[in-house]
């Protein structure tokens, strides 16, 4: 019986598939990552601690991996905000609204640096008001949040969005019948639900935001020491021919954020066991 079964399977060929899927991952993701660490271990570990450990490559990693964290928890709350009100409601321009947040997917992040620098700088459309009362985002820690925040809004609202679709009203509505309060509603039944892909959402930006060049370093005026982040050190460092220190500092910055992801991963398969 569990041979018919398998022979009369949807999709056949799950050898094949499978052996164009781990050949396809392994091409594109594996071979460059295993190229890195090969490279990173042919120095010798005070030459590695040398590179990575220097005053200006540690507060580049403050820099990149703190903004990355603020802007994806800002995208958290107002992603899921977002994602609400486009599933919710019905309104003049929704489909604008709609198309409006997979913009930062389509524009070349350089595009979205310059536009930024044209809106928040002192002189900008924006900046030169908020500059009156000594409000400077341009060229600080705050442009680089602001830059992350925006490329890293679609990976919120697109995890929570189908889920906010599938999501019985009914089982709303009944907890109204049964004397709950809005906020009660929403604590106890609208955020377990959600909260798997609040978190899936959570960590697809932060790992975008750390790993962003194009869109930061316009805003960010790339002052050592300030608001220098770290992937601008390592293509300086390329550009100097230092390729192994660019390998050691990159490699700092694949372990860190895979085993922030894998917390974060494993955060989202215990919520999703915990509230199943």
């Amino acid at each position: 019986m569990a041979f018919a079964r398998r022979q009369q399977s949807v999709i056949p060929g799950f050898g094949i598939t499978l052996g164009f899927t781990v050949f396809y991952l392994g091409f594109l993701l594996l071979i460059p990552i295993a190229g890195l660490l090969l490279y990173t271990a042919q120095m010798s570990w005070d030459d590695f601690w040398r590179a990575v450990s220097n005053r200006q490559v540690v507060a580049s990693y403050k820099l990149s991996f703190g903004a990355s964290f603020i802007a994806a928890l800002i995208n958290l709350v107002f992603g899921a905000i977002v994602a609400w009100v486009l599933v919710r409601y019905q309104f003049t321009g929704k489909r604008i609204v709609d198309a409006l947040v997979d913009l930062p997917f389509a524009m070349p992040t350089a595009v979205a640096g310059i536009a930024l620098v044209t809106l928040y700088a002192p002189t900008g459309w924006i900046g030169q008001y908020l500059d009156v009362f000594g409000i400077r985002i341009a060229y600080t820690q705050l442009g680089v949040v602001v830059a992350l925040t925006y490329i890293g809004l679609p990976f919120v609202v697109r995890t929570v969005q189908p889920v906010l679709e599938d999501l019985d009203k009914e089982v709303e509505e009944a907890s109204a019948i049964m004397g709950a309060n809005r906020l009660t509603t929403i604590r106890r039944v609208i955020l377990p639900a959600l909260l798997p892909a609040l978190l899936t959402g959570f960590a697809l930006a932060f790992a975008r935001a750390v790993g962003e060049y194009g869109s930061v370093i316009f805003i960010s005026g790339n002052l050592p020491f300030r608001t220098e982040i770290t992937p601008l050190l390592i293509v300086a460092k390329a550009e100097q021919y230092d390729y192994p220190g660019a390998a050691a500092i990159g490699t700092v910055m694949l372990l860190t954020a895979f085993v922030l992801l894998l917390i974060i991963n494993g955060l989202q398969w215990w919520t999703s066991r915990r509230y199943r």
